[in-house]
């Protein structure tokens, strides 16, 4: 029987939780989670979830409520785990300063999350946080934006256009690492195409690391090169996408 899209096959739903690659010895990681647990409101969402994601762009994929937006968390330290440890470039988050690690590792949220004031302002106050002076004209650019957009009414922007704009925004601190939580969810199929091509340009260009959370199978194999899904907080598989996806229609 053929899968349905959008779906691991049983096969490898039931197989081991990290899948056998020689791949893998060859990628160099950029987090390590081992063995995390954490609840929220007394519930658990990640329950002894040990996983690796490479450097180069990566999805975290499952259903609603396996615990991918808590992982994405967990990596920049907007949360801690009650139990196990979460490594960056091999060194416990915890031993990093918090607003530093979020310089470096920059989490765009799923919904758009701009302050009052212009495009400009936006990319401005990020770029204070880091201490720079920012190429407004040149981050717009490379989230997608012409410059007219610099003076344009955050407000005013179209969803598509806000999110281009919190990429404007978070390049502006000068990231090695981008986590991405379902960052095309509420665009139309034109708009999310142009922002799959905007985000892959920047890895193309840029070199960056992104950390993709996403429900759609079909955008994980657009977009990235590693896979990891997750069930109920806990990781099932990981892989190279092109391998485990491959069965999938």
């Amino acid at each position: 029987m053929k899968p349905c899209p959008g779906r691991l096959p049983n096969a490898i739903l039931r197989g081991p939780r990290v899948f056998a690659s020689a791949q893998v010895d060859n990628r160099r990681m950029l987090f390590e989670l081992d063995q995390i647990d954490l609840s929220r409101g007394g519930e658990p969402v990640l329950r002894g979830l040990s996983a690796r994601i490479p450097e180069g762009a990566s999805c975290i994929a499952g259903p609603s409520g396996s615990g991918k937006s808590t992982l994405l968390r967990l990596l920049d330290r907007l949360v801690d785990p009650e139990a196990g440890t979460v490594r960056y470039r091999g060194e416990d988050v915890r031993d990093r300063d918090p607003q530093a690690l979020r310089r470096e590792v920059c989490l765009v949220p799923q919904l758009p999350a701009l302050l009052e004031g212009t495009v400009a302002d936006n990319i401005h106050f990020a770029a204070e946080l880091a201490g720079r002076e920012p190429d407004v004209g040149r981050l717009l650019e490379l989230a997608g934006l012409g410059p007219s957009f610099a003076e344009r009414d955050a407000a005013r922007l179209s969803v598509g256009e806000q999110q281009r704009a919190m990429l404007a925004r978070a390049l502006a601190l000068e990231p090695r690492v981008l986590l991405l939580d379902e960052p095309t969810s509420a665009l139309d199929p034109e708009t999310k195409a142009a922002v799959e091509g905007t985000l892959l340009e920047l890895r193309r260009r840029l070199g960056i690391s992104l950390v993709l959370v996403t429900h759609d199978l079909d955008q994980a194999r657009r977009m990235s090169k590693w896979l990891l899904r997750i069930e109920n907080g806990r990781a099932v598989v990981a892989g190279p996408t092109s391998e485990l996806l491959a069965a999938v229609g």
